[in-house]
């Protein structure tokens, strides 16, 4: 099952970071992720910008401003894929994460690929439930 691993941190403050500051936390961060690339778990890892590069598209308004959709403290900074068989051994490598990069909150949510070109039948079924469903009473 496929995870999406969201990085949430005081952006202000990470953007603070001296060079060494930063270039440790990303050494310890790296021994975490060549462990989970070497088990083969690890897909693509990104690492955003400053939300000052942000650039904002209100969809119901076609209007586009600059900076981030959310005016927030703790800022998505990143986000990691991982391959693993459930949501205890994603919680393992947030916890991992949390201890090479310490402070904010890491969001784990399980995601459906999407290949563009690929046939789509049967590409987003999940567990989740529409508006207007019926459920069975069990």
């Amino acid at each position: 099952m496929m995870y999406a691993v969201l990085c949430y941190n005081d952006e202000q403050m990470v953007c603070g970071w001296t060079k060494e500051q930063d270039d440790a936390v990303m050494a310890a961060l790296s021994k975490v992720h060549d462990k989970w690339e070497g088990a083969g778990k690890l897909k693509p890892s990104i690492r955003l910008l400053p939300t000052s590069a942000a650039t904002t598209l209100h969809k119901s308004k076609d209007m586009v401003v600059d900076g981030p959709y959310a005016e927030t403290k703790e800022a998505l900074l990143g986000f990691y894929i991982v391959d693993v068989s459930g949501l205890d051994e994603a919680l393992q490598f947030a916890r991992e994460l949390s201890a090479a990069n310490p402070g904010g909150a890491y969001e784990l949510r399980p995601i459906n690929l999407y290949i563009p070109g690929a046939p789509v039948a049967d590409v987003y079924t999940s567990d989740r439930t529409y508006a207007g469903d019926k459920v069975s009473a069990e």
